[in-house]
């Protein structure tokens, strides 16, 4: 599950409200310090007076106030892991909803496969009756041209030579057969007619039943996510109420106690922490790039040596398997595990990264989907050199097309957060069946199976 930004700020906020802050302590006994080396020092000292010392009253009320906050914080907080819990069940539905309606789109596309081809099966049958037809048409009205009364015994003797005679007989024997052999493939045909109207008709309605309860059941899916991030936003946005009110409740407090050093120094960690955090993932980001250039170049050179690279927990590990190399898609923090969740299963692992993150094709081979994808927003199906197929979704932008032939390592997209989405990640699945929608497997263990370093899930 994603951390929301809200989450990590209360827990940064909670720390000040829980303890006083060890800068805080020493700005305290500095200033006492320091009124103690005025007082001792002789009038002839310049030293500018003492800053004012709140009473008690003043700091209990002050602290109090900040308790008060704190609670309410704590009290949206709770709300806001609720909602949001709640939202990624929703989401895991309705991308659950979203696999059946393609999977039942796939088999109404079939079932009209298998009608048009029984259509074709009949439009042979019914030309073979036609030739059969016209062939005796053709005898009928020679016939009719040499006198209605010719007999067997008439044509055979009207013949003006043996040549003549041996091809009227092959003739009449031709016609005889033909007639039975057209009444028999007629009967067959239209036996053939009825029975794979039948078949086609009733695949045909269960298809389109099956697509329309996948659809509806897609629809209330998708109608209960909507309903589900509209109250996330909702408490979230109540939270941040709080959150503000309680850093003004910090603030004063540490206005009161005299401790602004204390407060720069809390801000100047915190930009600290960020940086590090951010030199982190750019590091992160980094290596995953380049192992993802390793990648490339070794399936544009495969006669090279297989080269590895460690990159960061999530991101950078590249490895050679018999089809090529392979690659993770991106670097970030494993937020979601493959298994079952709420009664349905969720298909691949959740990899949490900010917007724009490069996203790297897995392994080599041809691109099939790209584009609008249902639950997904947007996604990218690639098949792989080895017939696996690897999904890629809630992508902010894509850079391939259906049919374009990829390299392992190559960006094909970015980190997004469109579709059913409870924040900026990328969905990543694996189908080694080759299958786009069904099949799907673990792709921690797939990866580790081919080399590539992935210690979550």
């Amino acid at each position: 599950m994603l951390q929301s930004p809200a989450r990590r700020r209360t827990q940064v906020i909670r720390t000040s409200a829980g303890r006083r802050p060890r800068g805080l302590r020493l700005a305290l006994a500095g200033l006492l310090a320091s009124a103690a080396l005025i007082g001792s020092a002789g009038p002839a000292l310049a030293v500018p007076a003492p800053p004012p010392n709140p009473t008690d009253g003043q700091i209990s009320d002050a602290r109090a106030a900040q308790d008060a906050a704190a609670a309410e914080v704590g009290r949206i907080a709770a709300l806001v892991a609720g909602a949001e819990a709640e939202l990624d069940r929703l989401t895991v539905l309705a991308e659950a909803a979203g696999t059946d309606y393609l999977v039942a789109e796939e088999a109404a596309m079939a079932a009209q496969a298998a009608a048009d081809e029984a259509a074709a099966q009949l439009q042979v049958a019914a030309e073979a009756v036609a030739a059969a037809r016209s062939r005796i048409g053709d005898f009928a009205r020679t016939s009719y041209m040499n006198g209605s009364q010719l007999t067997t015994t008439h044509a055979l003797l009207d013949a003006e030579g043996p040549a003549e005679l041996i091809q009227r007989a092959a003739l009449l024997e031709f016609v005889g057969d033909t007639q039975v052999e057209v009444l028999d493939t007629l009967e067959v045909a239209r036996v053939h007619q009825a029975n794979a109207e039948s078949a086609a008709r009733a695949t045909r309605d269960a298809a389109a039943a099956a697509e329309a309860e996948a659809a509806a059941a897609k629809q209330v899916a998708d109608e209960q996510a909507a309903a589900g991030q509209a109250a996330y936003a909702e408490v979230a946005a109540q939270k941040a109420q709080y959150d503000q009110q309680l850093e003004a409740a910090n603030i004063q407090l540490l206005q009161l106690q005299g401790a602004r050093d204390a407060y720069q120094q809390w801000q100047q960690q915190k930009a600290a922490e960020e940086a590090a955090a951010a030199a982190a993932a750019q590091r992160a980001a980094q290596e995953a790039a380049a192992a993802a250039a390793a990648a490339r170049a070794q399936a544009a050179q495969p006669a090279r040596a297989s080269t590895s690279a460690s990159g960061a927990s999530t991101g950078g590990s590249v490895s050679s398997g018999s089809s090529g190399p392979y690659v993770l898609p991106t670097s970030g923090r494993i937020s979601s595990c493959f298994g079952p969740r709420w009664g349905v299963s969720h298909n691949g692992v959740d990899i949490a990264a900010p917007i724009g993150t490069p996203i790297y094709a897995a392994h080599s081979g041809v691109v099939k989907r790209a584009g609008a994808a249902s639950g997904f927003g947007l996604a990218v199906y690639i098949e792989g050199d080895d017939g696996a197929v690897t999904v890629y979704g809630h992508v902010n932008r894509y850079f391939v097309s259906t049919g374009d032939r990829v390299r392992a390592g190559e960006q094909i997209a970015e980190v997004g957060n469109r579709g059913q989405s409870s924040g900026p990640h990328l969905h990543f699945e694996v189908h080694p069946g080759g299958s786009m929608y069904s099949g799907a497997v673990n792709p921690a263990p797939w990866l580790r199976a081919r080399g590539v370093s992935f210690s979550a899930c």
